[in-house]
């Protein structure tokens, strides 16, 4: 199955928050109106395709169109009981806590919705995971003080998810939450602080805690990874065309913090030092999390381990940041003349 972008298994190569959070602006120049192909106007018929910060031949037709992947709109949630009969102690999941409320998205799911629309803790957000670059981030959804929804546009930009909001049809790029085009161009969305860690460590955490389960088992093949060997050592990206980092393979996995970007920390170090410290920066590795993207079966990936990813002040307290363990490439991709330690 390596090579197939959509989860729809048929469809070949043919696309520390606060309670006021809002879209931050990037800075970046409105580029001059472009032509675009006529089935995106079909498409989002809503959207302002003259209103862009980037240039349309960037993007590309991940396979499927809007909505082939089907973002998860009604999550619905059980308990650890009920959820430890379904889920493997080692499989990967989102952990997610805003305001004393727990819940785990697990990427056998997510691997084929890309996108959770929900609320937790009275906060509207936005749960995504974008396989091709392993990039599993949180967002707040409220933008200008209103919650948005989101889904997958089926376009890919440097090989990782174009989402778009419902209410205006702007694009956003999934890695950083940058808004590409329409109402928001140029606007950021609030990442959330989560945790990508086993099902077990997070019902350690959370023993109260919600873990999504499928609104309809018989949609997809759930459990199973689409995407098998994406992740090997001699692996390549997919739908990617741009440079690949020179003195690393493209798709180690490496660690991204917010706040730290011009630095990357691979994966391999972290685990063979186990706490590795920079300035206030900690990471820490610990083995037990299975990959989503190597065997057909994701609970019987390897172990890629679990990362914690902290800031810590002088009186040695810690605090959750957020971070992004995603690939080389990816990094490569979106942060310029960026430095991977390892």
């Amino acid at each position: 199955m390596f090579g197939i972008r959509a989860p729809l298994a048929a469809i070949a190569l043919a696309g520390l928050i606060s309670a006021s959070a809002q879209a931050q602006t990037s800075g970046m120049d409105v580029l001059p109106a472009q032509e675009f192909p006529r089935s995106w106007a079909r498409e989002f018929p809503k959207a302002d395709f003259t209103q862009a910060i980037i240039n349309f031949d960037e993007v590309l037709s991940g396979g499927p169109p809007r909505d082939g992947i089907p973002a998860i709109d009604a999550p619905q949630f059980v308990s650890l009981e009920e959820a430890s009969e379904r889920y493997h102690p080692s499989e990967p999941v989102i952990g997610l806590e805003v305001g004393g409320e727990a819940k785990a998205y697990p990427l056998q799911i997510l691997t084929w919705h890309e996108i959770a629309n929900d609320t937790i803790g009275g906060v509207p957000v936005a749960v995504t995971y974008c396989p091709l670059c392993n990039a599993a981030i949180v967002f707040d959804t409220r933008i200008d003080g209103k919650a948005h929804d989101f889904g997958v546009s089926g376009r890919l930009r440097k090989s990782d998810m174009i989402m778009y909001d419902r209410q205006t049809e702007s694009w956003w790029q999934q890695f950083d939450g940058l808004g590409l085009t329409g109402a928001y161009v140029g606007q950021k969305l609030t990442k959330i602080p989560s945790r990508i860690e086993s099902f077990e460590r997070f019902a350690q955490r959370f023993p109260a805690g919600r873990v999504l389960v499928p609104n309809n088992d018989g949609l997809r093949q759930y459990g199973r990874n689409p995407y098998r060997f994406y992740d090997a050592e001699n692996g390549r990206p997919f739908l990617y065309f741009d440079d690949l980092p020179s003195d690393i393979p493209p798709m180690a996995r490496v660690v991204i913090a917010q706040g730290y970007e011009s630095r990357a920390y691979a994966l391999t170090k972290i685990a063979q030092v186990g706490v590795l410290k920079d300035g206030d920066l900690e990471i820490s590795w610990t083995a037990g999390q299975n990959s989503a993207l190597d065997n057909g079966l994701i609970a019987k990936g390897r172990d890629v381990g679990n990362i914690v990813v902290q800031r810590v002040n002088d009186a040695g307290e810690r605090g959750d940041i957020v971070y992004d363990v995603t690939f080389a490439f990816v990094y490569h991709a979106f942060i310029e003349n960026g430095e991977i330690v390892q």
